[in-house]
């Protein structure tokens, strides 16, 4: 049986739900979709870097991640719009919700775009459909989806469909917004390979630029040679994938069955620079605050990390990040703290220092890598004295226990008082 994928993306997604939160709110006021406008960095003092932005302001060659002093000299009318994670969260799962009830298998990729198996769901489109379209299965059911996305939540989606993932995937990505394509393995040549290598999901920018200096500036250049001229050029994953990928070939399937995380990390962006004559105390601040979310994280899944990671983003926008891995793993705030205070000491401050030369800092990250759930730890003294503190504990909750049954019993009887099960 021929599988049926759906990749659905919201369109221009932040922007989009401020938006309509803007219109519910605001009943008569400027659809934000339909003007020069962005999401992105402090609203108040216009810095931080553009997350999304409208379809107007992308005209002007404004841009995702974007510095938005330079989106502001791009177009200095553009309305900026402050982010806003608890009314996204909130649209997101009702646009996941919305998928669940037609899809077989729903696969969230973000916040903003899922996976949809809709093989074998021919019968539940044609009650649902019910003769509204005349188009045929799958067409039918994404016109469906998509129209519902629009008419209930009030914003737009794309749908790419096709037989795979990554087909599906480079089929929304088409023209935009509010529009359903196709992109079967025989439609490849026509739809796919014109377009610039660059465009192949999974294709960096470097893998891009490394192609086009071997005459690669097509997907179609790229599916036309062989693995054996790319893995020299891109190693033998980065060419094998990018041959098969350009021929549009991928054996990865939709679940819902989320991988075990493989690191777990917080950041935080200043509206402000820090140097080293804040450091401290509001360098410390953010670092205490970074060390206690990822700490409240790791035991949220019972996870203790071998690594820790401490990271900043320049005043020239480039990210710099040092890790040190410990003798057993961890997951407690204090101790998280305290090793990456050490790495922010030596990435800062240390004779080499990004304050030595020169640098200001607008983003603190603190990682944790290499996790498992603590069976490999070793048990250190503080883990015996803790665990020896805590069996003394529950041996007191014992005694006392048995002492007040025991008066009970003495003076109301054996049968008073018994054991629970």
């Amino acid at each position: 049986m021929r599988r049926t994928i759906f990749h659905v993306d919201v369109n221009s997604a932040f922007l989009s739900w401020s938006a309509v939160k803007k219109l519910r709110e605001e009943p008569g006021s400027v659809d934000l979709r339909t003007i020069p406008s962005a999401v992105g960095g402090d609203v108040s003092t216009r810095h931080g870097i553009i997350t999304a932005r409208s379809i107007p302001a992308k005209k002007f060659g404004i841009k995702t991640a974007m510095p938005v002093t330079k989106a502001l000299e791009l177009c200095p009318n553009l309305v900026m719009v402050q982010s806003d994670f608890e009314t996204y969260r909130k649209f997101s799962a009702a646009f996941i919700e919305i998928l669940k009830k037609y899809g077989a298998v729903v696969e969230q990729a973000s916040i903003d775009e899922a996976y949809v198996d809709m093989t074998g769901q021919e019968n539940v489109i044609e009650k649902a459909v019910a003769g509204r379209y005349n188009e045929p299965f799958p067409v039918n059911a994404a016109l469906l989806i998509k129209n519902e996305i629009r008419d209930t939540l009030g914003f737009t989606v794309n749908i790419g469909i096709s037989e795979n993932k990554l087909l599906a995937k480079m089929a929304s990505d088409f023209q935009k917004p509010d529009r359903t394509h196709t992109l079967y393995p025989e439609e490849v040549p026509e739809k796919m390979w014109p377009l610039p290598i660059g465009d192949l999901f999974g294709c960096g920018s470097k893998s891009a630029e490394r192609l086009r200096h071997i005459g690669v500036f097509t997907i179609g250049d790229a599916a036309r040679l062989s693995p054996e001229l790319l893995i020299p050029l891109l190693g033998n994953a980065g060419g094998t994938y990018i041959h098969e990928a350009a021929n549009g070939r991928s054996e990865s399937i939709v679940t819902d069955e989320r991988e075990e995380a493989k690191s777990i990390s917080n950041e935080l962006t200043t509206s402000y620079d820090i140097d080293e004559k804040n450091l401290s105390p509001d360098g410390e601040q953010i670092l205490r605050l970074l060390a206690e979310k990822v700490s409240k994280r790791l035991k949220a899944k019972n996870f203790y990390a071998g690594t820790i990671g401490f990271g900043v983003k320049t005043d020239d926008f480039k990210r710099r990040s040092i890790q040190r891995k410990l003798n057993d793993t961890i997951n407690d705030e204090d101790t998280i703290y305290q090793v990456s205070r050490k790495l922010m000491d030596e990435l800062l401050i240390g004779e080499k220092g990004l304050f030595r030369q020169g640098a200001k800092v607008r983003l603190f990250c603190v990682s944790a890598t290499g996790l498992d759930h603590g069976e490999f730890r070793q048990m250190t003294l503080f883990d015996l004295a803790r665990n020896k503190e805590a069996e003394d504990k529950e041996k007191q909750k014992k005694e006392k226990l048995n002492r007040m049954t025991h008066a009970i019993q003495q003076k109301y009887g054996k049968d008073a008082v018994h054991r629970g099960f």
